[in-house]
């Protein structure tokens, strides 16, 4: 591994990093009713951009346990603005793709509650680049409240999953509770609430 490192610089090689990361929470194969329909899929623009504010709400709503730790690092929150703003066209697919690795730096040699914020909020913005990144966000979300609270993080984890699940528009529902039976054992079993 160190040879790795030592070829390739150090920006490619934190992508690198990064890239095996998200694959942990993300399925072998993609799911069609995760890829938009002008790329073979079935997902419709309009629940793609339902998806991805959700994923935003899933972040926001944790979004402290990151700015207690470090309130003068905006990048996270302007992750979470930017998935609204891409939502209404304001933005590129490649500057939220951006958004996301710099949310995700954010999160690197913070205490876990606040690095997995930072990553919810890191996924929040993903999601306009690839869907299936909604439940990444979710995820990061949920064991970034288990890792705040310390006692009671499993009815604590179960509490702010059954939050997500109550902003989830009816639009998306069924997909999104569909997608976290299917890769609830990539998600650290966060969503068994």
């Amino acid at each position: 591994m160190l040879l790795f490192v030592f070829d390739y610089p150090l920006k490619e090689f934190n992508r690198f990093r990064f890239a095996i990361h998200q694959a942990m929470i993300l399925p072998k194969e993609r799911d069609p009713r995760f890829i938009t329909t002008r790329r073979g899929g079935t997902l419709t623009d309009s629940n793609h951009r339902l998806l991805a504010l959700w994923a935003a709400d899933c972040a926001e709503h944790v979004l402290h346990l990151f700015e207690q730790v470090n309130a003068d690092d905006k990048r996270p929150r302007e992750a979470i603005a930017l998935t609204r703003a891409w939502v209404k066209g304001e933005i590129t697919m490649k500057q939220a793709h951006k958004a996301a690795f710099a949310a995700n730096a954010a999160g690197k040699g913070m205490p876990d509650a606040a690095r997995f914020a930072a990553l919810a909020a890191g996924q929040a913005v993903a999601v306009a680049h690839v869907a299936a990144h909604e439940l990444g966000a979710a995820a990061y979300a949920i064991r970034a409240v288990g890792e705040a609270v310390g006692e009671n993080a499993k009815e604590l984890m179960a509490k702010e999953c059954e939050w997500q699940r109550d902003q989830l528009p009816d639009d998306i529902r069924e997909l999104v509770l569909d997608d976290q039976k299917l890769r609830n054992h990539l998600c650290w079993f966060v969503f068994a609430c």
